[in-house]
């Protein structure tokens, strides 16, 4: 299988440097570009698999090239120096997989490439059966198990994990989850996540919530936090 091929878009070198060990170092293909401009070509020219994106870039804003980094089927992490809640959840809408503040650590961010470069390679099998740990998800025939055993999930709690369970590892902003399961308009309804995530964690596990794999990313949204595969 050949290596991925990641885009490193930020007008640091010191920055393009530091993510360009790391990712060579486990295995990938890296790409660099210092500005929009270079960022457009490498994703015509060479097809990255996935980029890492700077916001501040010199040319044009970073949130401008998330559509068109989508468009193109490249999974995409935001990797900026921007911590405040409303630029997360802006990139996140637009269709980032994840969102990275500076000062980063290597690690965690190797981790949250081969979460997104995982959840590309499954984007194109239709409703797959999603494993985490004990717990079974179905979206075909729509059934959820624990431990083998049936759990039974009000409407809005499965439609609530099964949107989690089809982007798996990947933040989804609390407006995006209210839009698909409880409908346009809903998008300010945020206690309607806690309970539904409340009932979720008590249907499906026995662990404290900070150990939960339904992950609350305050202010931003939830994601769901395992391994998972397809069945």
């Amino acid at each position: 299988m050949n290596a991925a091929k990641i885009l490193v878009v930020d007008d640091e070198m010191a920055i393009r440097r530091l993510l360009k060990a790391g990712l060579a170092r486990a295995g990938f293909v890296i790409l660099e570009a210092a500005n929009a401009r270079e960022a457009l070509n490498a994703l015509a020219i060479d097809k990255p698999d996935l980029i890492l994106l700077d916001l501040g870039l010199p040319d044009r804003d970073g949130l401008e090239l998330v559509g068109t980094i989508k468009a193109a089927k490249a999974a995409l992490i935001v990797v900026s120096a921007r911590d405040a809640t409303s630029e997360k959840v802006a990139a996140l809408d637009l269709g980032a997989d994840d969102y990275v503040t500076k000062p980063f650590d290597t690690e965690e961010v190797l981790a949250r490439v081969r979460v997104a470069l995982r959840n590309r390679a499954l984007a194109d099998t239709p409703e797959p059966v999603f494993h985490f740990g004990s717990i079974t998800i179905d979206l075909v025939a729509r059934l959820v198990h624990r431990d083998g055993d049936a759990v039974h999930l009000s409407p809005k709690e499965y439609g609530f994990l099964a949107e989690l369970a089809r982007h798996p590892g990947r933040v989804l902003s609390h407006a995006a989850i209210l839009r698909a399961v409880w409908g346009p308009g809903q998008e300010q309804s945020v206690e309607y996540l806690r309970v539904a995530a409340r009932g979720l964690r008590r249907k499906l596990e026995d662990v404290p919530v900070d150990k939960s794999i339904i992950r609350n990313e305050p202010g931003i949204g939830y994601r769901l936090m395992a391994d998972h595969g397809t069945g």
